[in-house]
């Protein structure tokens, strides 16, 4: 085995062709479901990288719309084995190394790892394979599947710095939750509670008992008024933006603040009132304090639904409505073509 790489028996040989993988190809502005599998080279490692083969891949509002043309989309490389406007989407991954760069000490062949890769640049995690830098990964906790593991790290990265870097959570702070039955929100509910917090969770009619079982007081946002029901409280964590912003600060103390992940324009905010828009970042620190929460069972992945490769359409089209129960994930570990 060289010193310079660490491989298991399905890795490629030096010097050879990288065998083909299946992955899902995209197109921009196309229809929601018009993703397709197509057999593509394998990517190749390089120093200070790992191969994985990818066991699951999280799918996030991200993808969808870097479709038409928002989200990542200024950001995105084209495949170079296929046309100058297609590319392999997702960001998240869990799966097993199968090979390691040069100077990679922290994993070796067999590991089980997840994590947010190259993000907002290409990653192409809907796939068999995909290379990662180390600094985007993480040893995956071992009371998690994969499928659970894909679902973690946009999702609880963008929770933990909205909450915790952005919002400076602390003990004992009320912290209202929108869209808490979501993917970022019911990560950001559990996230809250494990810090000492009182979580205050909105969502809809059908998933006030799931948000209780979180742990979170609910408010039920279809109801009139829903405001008047709320407590004040430190800090509001929103996903939505928009009209209902003059609502959320309506419950927040004077000298609290609001987070939001949504690219709504925070000008209207109260002087009395701290105000600042989250983007996710890959943070190899962040990455290892979620999974330190899901080793001390404070934090666990609901994954609502389960699609192959070649149903990442559906995918798609699922979470573009906006009233998704925890995440989706999409199982990359069927039939390969590298036989």
């Amino acid at each position: 085995m060289s010193a310079a790489t660490s491989r298991t028996a399905d890795a490629p040989a030096a010097g050879t062709a990288p065998a083909p993988m299946r992955a899902v190809i995209a197109r921009p502005n196309t229809a929601l479901t018009a993703l397709e599998v197509h057999a593509v080279p394998r990517p190749t490692v390089i120093p200070g990288e790992v191969l994985i083969r990818v066991s699951a891949a999280g799918v996030n509002p991200v993808d969808v719309k870097s479709r038409i043309g928002r989200g990542a989309a200024t950001f995105l490389t084209p495949h170079p084995q296929l046309d100058p406007n297609s590319w392999i989407p997702g960001w998240d991954v869990a799966g097993d190394v199968i090979e390691i760069g040069r100077g990679v000490a922290k994993f070796k062949p067999g590991d089980r790892v997840f994590g947010m890769v190259n993000f907002p640049r290409s990653a192409g995690a809907y796939a068999e394979y995909v290379c990662a830098p180390v600094a985007h990964i993480c040893h995956t906790p071992s009371r998690l599947s994969d499928v659970e593991a894909a679902g973690l790290p946009m999702a609880a990265m963008t929770a933990w710095q909205a909450l915790i870097h952005a919002g400076r959570l602390t003990s004992g702070q009320r912290v209202l939750v929108t869209a808490a039955s979501g993917g970022v929100g019911h990560l950001a509910v559990q996230i809250a509670r494990d810090r000492g917090a009182q979580v205050v969770a909105l969502t809809s009619t059908e998933n006030v008992d799931f948000v209780r079982s979180l742990g979170a007081e609910s408010v039920d946002r279809s109801q009139a008024h829903w405001q008047n029901s709320i407590h004040p409280v430190d800090l509001v964590l929103d996903m939505f933006g928009g009209d209902h912003l003059d609502s959320l600060y309506t419950v927040i103390r004077p000298g609290g603040a609001l987070i939001t992940v949504s690219s709504a324009s925070l000008s209207g905010a109260p002087p009395d009132i701290r105000t600042q828009m989250v983007v996710v970042s890959t943070d190899g620190q962040c990455l290892h304090d979620v999974a330190d929460a899901v080793h001390r069972g404070a934090v666990t992945p609901h994954v609502s639904r389960v699609f192959t490769l070649e149903d990442a359409g559906r995918a798609h089209e699922a979470i573009s409505h906006g009233r998704t129960r925890g995440k989706l994930v999409i199982d990359t570990s069927g039939r390969s073509l590298t036989g």
